[in-house]
């Protein structure tokens, strides 16, 4: 066993090893409810105060470009620093930004800037603590429960999306912005107070270095990142598989509208059937999830559940104007597998990736990911006003598919649980081992 490979790392967890994660991870669940409730309010306040598509599509753009362009810096910063702290900064950031808004809403000065610049803190906070949150999670939970934890996460943001919307509105309806923007600011708190008092593992660090050198510089770290994906050819591809399932099928959630009112000649009434049915399809696939764990060979289930919602979508574009009930049910299928997929993979990267490394390697698939939505979008529409927007359901259902099916074919992805020694060959060849891998065997200790 290469002494660099996660295995080598000799991690122990307690017996109690589940309330002190899930304290913390009910904190930040509920946080999460708080940071949905107050997106949704803020979006309607945009929509109510401008009536403007651009207004719109310009937030959506300032919550994407911090993802974007910060998710690597973000990764170096979670590998090199304490990840509890990185999290309690970056909930804290966020509230503090909540309160400001809050502040100009009583004094009724808020100008659409001060919303964009909200939510643009937001995205960049949340890009520091996400990754934080998702590389903590394999040195708190035990290797054989990282599924099932995703499952619940899984479970979390399809929740999520069935309920943050219908509360948001009611608390909108019935108290002033500044009064919903006080609940997220709270939920933040719930969030921090138990990373305050609980202990979260740090992985080891790096070997010594002599006495005549300096640490590697913020660059260095961020250059052994893109390397060590680089020359892991399993985690390089999962990678562009990644980046191109969002370039092609991500656009089908946003062109959703479309397909009810001018194929089906709906309304909003079955906009929101369709969306309902696919945050309950991804509530439905996380507690299967949870409950079953997947099959043995994490990476199956994933490739598996990707080659269902391919189809899924792919079926969603044929389903006749007449037979709107039929694309509710796919829907749901495709929310179902949603989990199934996103899940497996998150766990199968927890347990192959370098502890050391896991930050960054999350930031960039990320990262490469978010950065192909907009991208997508800007030739969707298009496509979509010529052929039809079935048309564009059609083409992601069939590459997605096409995707997940190919990689049962492709050794490097399906061995990827267990042939972790490639990336340390490949490292060691360049010269350039001692940036890319973790350092030498070390305790893991709490920060």
């Amino acid at each position: 066993m290469n002494e660099h490979s996660p295995e080598s790392l000799s991690v122990s967890f307690p017996k109690k090893w589940a309330l002190p994660f899930f304290t913390i991870w009910s904190g930040q669940a509920l946080s999460l409810l708080g940071s949905q409730m107050v997106q949704f309010a803020l979006v309607w306040w945009l929509t109510k105060t401008t009536g403007s598509a651009t207004v719109l599509a310009t937030a959506t753009l300032v919550a994407l470009l911090p993802q974007v362009f910060l998710g690597p810096i973000a990764g170096v910063v979670v590998d090199r620093f304490s990840r509890r702290w990185v999290m309690v900064l970056a909930d804290a950031l966020a509230a503090l930004a909540v309160v400001a808004l809050a502040a100009l809403f009583w004094l009724d000065r808020v100008q659409v800037w001060h919303i964009y610049t909200l939510m643009f803190l937001r995205a960049a906070a949340q890009g520091f603590h996400w990754p934080a949150m998702q590389s903590s999670t394999s040195l708190m939970v035990p290797k054989e429960h990282l599924a099932r934890i995703q499952g619940l996460n899984q479970m979390l943001f399809g929740a999520m999306n069935i309920f943050s919307a219908p509360l948001a509105a009611l608390l909108v309806s019935v108290m002033p912005m500044q009064g919903v923007l006080a609940i997220d600011v709270s939920t933040a708190m719930l969030a921090i107070v138990p990373l305050l008092f609980i202990v979260v593992p740090q992985p080891p660090r790096r070997a010594a270095l002599e006495a005549d050198e300096k640490a590697p510089s913020m660059f260095s770290d961020l250059r052994a990142g893109f390397r060590y994906v680089w020359t892991w050819p399993g985690l390089m591809m999962i990678l562009v598989m990644a980046t191109v399932i969002n370039l092609m099928l991500t656009p089908s959630g946003a062109l959703q509208p479309i397909l009810v009112t001018r194929h089906f000649s709906g309304g909003a009434l079955h906009l929101a059937w369709l969306e309902s049915a696919w945050g309950v399809g991804a509530v439905v696939g996380g507690l299967t999830l949870s409950a079953w764990g997947g099959f043995k060979r994490r990476i199956v289930t994933s490739m598996s559940a990707l080659v269902v919602l391919g189809v899924g979508a792919l079926a969603v574009g044929l389903v006749p104007a007449s037979m709107f009930w039929l694309a509710v049910v796919l829907i749901f299928l495709v929310g179902f597998t949603n989990p199934i997929v996103n899940g497996p993979l998150f766990a199968v990267v927890q347990a192959v990736v370098a502890p050391d490394m896991q930050g960054r390697v999350f930031t960039l698939i990320s990262s490469f990911a978010t950065a192909m939505t907009p991208i997508g979008l800007l030739f969707a529409g298009p496509i979509a006003d010529r052929l039809g927007v079935q048309t564009w359901y059609v083409i992601g259902g069939v590459i997605t598919a096409s995707l997940g099916a190919l990689a049962f074919f492709i050794p490097a992805i399906m061995n990827i649980e267990s042939d972790r020694h490639g990336q340390a060959k490949e490292a060691s060849a360049s010269g350039d081992s001692e940036q890319i891998l973790p350092g030498k065997l070390a305790k893991i200790s709490g920060d």
